[in-house]
């Protein structure tokens, strides 16, 4: 059975309440794939980073997955070409 590894990199800024979060998938086969993902503190709430941190690095993740999740699509449709009668 043969392994292959993927590297996802999530880089997270911050500008006051507002929290951005960009993952970056990088495979041998295809060019980098990047999912993006806001986050914005209400401020009513408590201040806590880590908050905003993380739901922007999960809507970054889950936009990544929807990318990835059409490549392989097109990957399954582009080599089929047309249907055979």
């Amino acid at each position: 059975m043969d392994a292959e590894e993927r590297t996802v990199r999530i880089h997270i800024t911050e500008d006051g309440d507002d929290t951005r979060a960009r993952a970056v998938l990088t495979t041998r086969d295809t060019a980098d794939l990047t999912g993006r993902g806001r986050a914005r503190s209400n401020p009513v709430d408590r201040p806590v980073p880590e908050i905003g941190d993380e739901f922007a690095a999960s809507r970054d993740l889950e936009d990544l997955a929807v990318r990835l999740h059409d490549v392989a699509a097109g990957d399954i449709v582009t080599p089929a070409g047309p249907v055979q009668a």
